[in-house]
């Protein structure tokens, strides 16, 4: 059955964007909030407003009891999870489904294989999908994690099993840094995720990071092509864009064509990512794992492929049966997004909350802002320092890293230190321009750059 009302189960830019697209689609909106969200953007823009708890996320937007009780006393149809907080929580999508609501996402059993790196693995192998050399399952013995190291060779990376966002992992770059690795590691996923589980894999050094992003109605399942993450900082990705700059044509379908292999052996709903590592030397990919969610970075996504894909999230949650077939969906031009956080890249990213000044958003061709700000707008200290994406498409990359240079240099955010001049430097980079990166280029490139990023 069609959604009629829906709760917006997140906040920030993302909460936005899906009221937006609920809107256009003649959806009736409730936006969750807490406390210190009560006066943001998504709850101005919404047809209603509901509060679920205070500014802890733990206590609000985390609180699965919570956010069903706001979902029944709204009397919506369905419940939208965003990226972050519960999108990934499979006891989540069981409650909203057992309050006889609709999840607009993958089923539960989906988000639990998948998000379990270990059972995504397996999942993957069972789908002839290429993996990175390493533990078949999880690990809790050191001796038999000892001895898939000894036949990997080294380096490694010690990875939680139930990670996720770069946390939980170790690399140990020979035996005895492994000895005292492995350890750190399960503690950390432990305290992270409630769940000491390692498994260990081969580290590819100077990998590239290149996701496939995917849509299914639980039958078929369409590629919307590739989008290239490598630029990131503490594995967190700074800057997106699509398609790939490196892929050949051959490359490029033989790892979509992976994608859509696991995912339609996992009979995959809605949007969802699948990410791998890519060797520039071999052109060989491994995949990694996949995000059951809508994810940051899809505007770039939409902007080659011409796909609305929260608004086709909404309307596979309501019923509708996939509306494009694969040889409907094609690539044009060049989109690159770049992530605006409240942060002083000057000063090692600290977090920067404030009071939103004078605000200037870019427009023109080719231009998006998905963002939570206004003018006046109090930045809560609480939660993510991500205040916006700006989103540029061009007929081709030169083109797009022009567009970039010139709605970076528009873009205002009065009254906050933002990640703006760490982009404006990225987008003049020479090695940028080549596209001669990997996924550790960044971190070395800031050692030297850092402090003139003011």
């Amino acid at each position: 059955m069609p959604i009629r009302s829906l709760l917006v189960a997140n906040r920030g830019e993302i909460a936005v964007r899906i009221v937006r697209a609920a809107r256009e689609l003649g959806i009736h909106t409730v936006q969750a909030h807490s406390t210190a969200d009560a006066d943001s953007l998504a709850v101005r823009l919404a047809d209603e407003a509901i509060e679920i708890g205070p500014a802890q996320a733990a206590k609000s937007y985390l609180d699965i009891g919570a956010v069903v009780a706001a979902a029944r006393t709204a009397g919506v149809d369905a419940v939208h999870p965003g990226y972050g907080f519960l999108a990934e929580n499979p006891a989540f999508a069981d409650a909203v489904e057992n309050a006889g609501l609709t999840f607009v996402g993958p089923r539960g059993d989906t988000i639990r294989l998948m998000g379990d790196k270990v059972a995504g693995r397996a999942a993957a192998i069972r789908a002839g999908v290429p993996t990175i050399p390493g533990s078949e399952g999880r690990i809790d013995d050191f001796e038999a994690a000892r001895a898939i190291v000894e036949h990997t060779g080294f380096p490694v990376m010690i990875k939680a099993a139930a990670g996720g966002g770069g946390r939980g992992i170790r690399v140990a770059r020979d035996a005895a840094e492994f000895a005292q690795m492995m350890p750190v590691a399960s503690a950390e996923a432990q305290a992270a995720f409630g769940d000491g589980g390692v498994y260990v894999e081969k580290l590819i050094e100077r990998a590239r990071h290149i996701e496939v992003q995917v849509l299914g109605d639980g039958r078929d399942v369409i590629h919307l092509f590739e989008r290239e993450c490598s630029l990131q900082r503490r594995r967190q990705k700074v800057w997106e864009e699509a398609p790939s700059p490196v892929l050949s044509p051959e490359s490029r379908e033989r790892l979509c064509a992976a994608a859509v292999a696991l995912a339609s052996a996992v009979d995959y709903r809605g949007a969802g990512t699948l990410e791998f590592l890519y060797d520039d030397v071999s052109h060989d990919f491994y995949f990694i794992e996949m995000n059951t969610r809508i994810q940051v970075e899809h505007p770039v996504t939409e902007l080659v492929t011409g796909v609305d894909l929260v608004r086709e999230m909404l309307l596979i949650a309501g019923g509708t049966p996939l509306r494009y077939r694969q040889e409907d969906i094609t690539l044009g031009g060049h989109a690159i997004e770049v992530r605006i956080n409240a942060e002083d890249p000057s000063n090692g990213f600290m977090p920067f909350p404030g009071k939103v000044g004078d605000l200037r958003i870019p427009g023109g061709p080719g231009v998006r802002f998905d963002t939570m700000l206004y003018a006046g707008y109090q930045i809560p200290p609480f939660y993510d320092s991500l205040l916006g994406k700006l989103i540029v498409w061009g007929e081709d990359r030169a083109h797009a890293i022009a567009r970039l240079k010139r709605a970076l240099h528009e873009l205002e955010v009065g009254g906050v230190k933002t990640t703006r001049p760490l982009h404006m430097a990225l987008a003049d980079d020479e090695a940028v321009g080549a596209a001669a990166f990997h996924t550790g280029w960044l971190e070395t490139w800031l050692e030297t750059h850092a402090a003139r990023l003011k």
